[in-house]
């Protein structure tokens, strides 16, 4: 029982909640889904990197024409398309995945406004942005150019209809992902994700990052 309890805690968090939530919908209602940079990680074949962790994602791409989007064509992705300039036509994309994509780009600012100009009216972007992480560049892929707060998101998404934002990681949780201990990060998140729920630190906007759903 008591381990049912600590199980839950650590696999329910809001924010995983949320993605799963927003993930279902788009691959249940949306015939076309393109994913900018890859980052939903569910093709060994069109990515630098796979999560096994998403594995639940795949029989979901049965329902759709799932597409991966990168500048460069070192991965395989389906379309090579610069995200400051996409290859879409006005209002004609149902919707866009770009998870860990904005800190990478030269004027996200621009990108943004690229996902709202081609998406329908009605589309759906999805989108992940950090805030309280480390710097990350990949050398000779990307480089590392900015982080974002709540009210920056906003910013940048006014043009949707609708958004939603959720912050991704509690206090603690955010802090232990920067620390450096290398190999016993795993178990410190855990645990800092664990004291996070019990303290009532999960809703913080000093977080590592959030998930942004937006309605064009």
């Amino acid at each position: 029982m008591i381990v049912d309890i600590l199980y839950n805690i650590m696999m329910n968090a809001k924010w995983e909640v949320f993605f799963k939530e927003k993930i279902l919908k788009i691959f249940n209602e949306c015939h076309t889904v393109i994913d900018i940079g890859g980052g939903l990680r569910i093709d060994k074949t069109k990515n630098n990197r796979f999560d096994s962790k998403r594995a639940w994602i795949l029989p979901l791409l049965d329902k759709t024409v799932y597409k991966t989007l990168d500048p460069v064509s070192d991965y395989n992705p389906d379309i090579i398309g610069d995200i400051h300039n996409l290859p879409f036509e006005n209002d004609s994309v149902e919707s866009i995945i770009c998870l860990a994509v904005l800190e990478h780009v030269k004027n996200p600012f621009k990108a943004v406004s690229e996902m709202f100009r081609v998406l329908k009216p009605g589309g759906y972007c999805f989108a992940y942005l950090p805030f309280l992480y480390n710097y990350h560049p990949m050398k000779g892929y990307y480089d590392d150019y900015f982080r974002f707060t709540e009210d920056g998101i906003k910013e940048l998404f006014k043009d949707f209809y609708d958004i939603q934002i959720i912050n991704v990681r509690g206090r603690f949780e955010t802090l232990a992902l920067s620390s450096p201990v290398g190999p016993l990060r795993p178990a410190l998140c855990a645990c800092a994700k664990f004291v996070d729920r019990i303290f009532g630190t999960e809703n913080t906007k000093q977080t590592a990052g959030f998930f942004v759903f937006g309605i064009a």
